[in-house]
């Protein structure tokens, strides 16, 4: 039986480990990756990552090395390969060094931690990336950003003032950005402003100060282990998620404003009517006749996405309109107004 499921039954999250992870080291500014394996999935991830930053018109210079593993390297044992590449790596001006290992590199029983314990001038970290006894994306970032915590020594003394840090951005997607001005947006109603970006374009300094925050807000439930992580280190108590739609978006302000302290009451009330003129704004496409590409037919289950649907009055039938379905949850009611749109654009035109 084969360890991995149906390419049909995948989600976008749901593919290579290794990718996962580097999606969160190649993120930190100032180090560099090295991908212990065959060159050919160094070359992969990386034409995969540039690919994407160009499609988010972001330019970025990927610091990925590989220890390039060849048939010797498989059949004696790849250890002596990844020094060579750590070597390299070193050289440059990096305050840190991750390691993540290929499947194979697992498989033959590298023993990669031993390596990065050497004395090297630099912080050389391992990260667990070998999926091919199931592993996911998901679990690449998770595993990500667990390894880079663990091993982080800033104090846990608050700043001055009420911040948040967020943990797991999805920095692949195509509405990182927007997503993330939504959450900032949300919080500064309670009067909460950003520490870290956990990460997303950060450097190492940034994250040393990741115990100075009030709080935290994981991208979605699936890091609640990273959340209880971050607590028992930090004493840090964490918002389980992204406010995904309306209803969403007013539990995350109430879920924000308890654990900071702060009275939501005010930020709700606006919020809502907020909400209320961006459904009057798309009134004109209230009660149409809707259906989404059948690739995708799960998202559109969303609660996030019904609720949206049941507002508007709108009707789920075959002879709809094609409207282009949510790869995930709309963020907030800034990710409401952009699903509407595009909704809007298919049905007028």
């Amino acid at each position: 039986m084969p360890s991995k499921p149906s390419p049909l039954n995948s989600c976008r999250s749901g593919g290579c480990t290794l990718t996962g992870a580097l999606s969160v080291t190649t993120s930190v500014v100032d180090s560099a990756t090295i991908i212990h394996g065959p060159a050919g999935c160094a070359h992969h991830n990386f034409s995969l990552l540039h690919a994407t930053g160009l499609d988010n018109d972001r330019i970025t210079s990927l610091n990925l090395f590989s220890s390039g593993m060849l048939e010797p390297e498989v059949i004696f044992g790849g250890e002596d390969a990844l020094e060579r590449a750590i070597r390299r790596a070193v050289r440059g001006d990096y305050s840190v060094v991750y390691v993540l290992s290929a499947c194979i590199a697992d498989t033959i029983g590298d023993d990669v931690p031993a390596v990065c314990r050497k004395d090297w001038g630099v912080p050389v970290i391992p990260v667990p990336t070998a999926g091919f006894l199931g592993g996911s994306f998901q679990d690449g970032v998770n595993n990500a950003l667990v390894s880079i915590a663990g091993t982080l020594t800033g104090t846990a003394e608050r700043k001055n003032g009420i911040c948040a840090n967020i943990i797991g951005e999805k920095n692949l997607e195509f509405e990182v950005e927007e997503n993330f001005n939504e959450v900032s947006r949300l919080l500064s109603l309670l009067g909460i402003t950003i520490n870290v970006r956990f990460i997303h374009c950060a450097g190492t300094g940034e994250l040393a100060s990741l115990g100075g925050a009030t709080l935290n807000v994981l991208r979605d439930e699936g890091m609640g282990s990273l959340g209880d992580l971050l607590n028992r280190k930090y004493g840090t108590r964490a918002v389980p998620a992204f406010p995904a739609g309306l209803s969403g978006t007013l539990r995350f302000l109430q879920s924000a404003g308890e654990i900071a302290g702060t009275d939501a009451v005010e930020s709700i009330a606006g919020e809502t009517g907020a909400q209320a003129s961006l459904l009057e704004d798309f009134s004109d496409i209230a009660g149409s006749s809707i259906r989404f590409d059948p690739v995708f037919p799960g998202l559109t289950d969303d609660c996030s996405v019904s609720e949206v649907i049941e507002r508007l009055g709108l009707e789920i039938s075959l002879e709809g309109v094609r409207v282009p379905a949510p790869l995930s949850p709309p963020v907030g009611t800034a990710g409401v107004r952009r699903l509407l749109h595009r909704w809007r654009r298919a049905l007028h035109a």
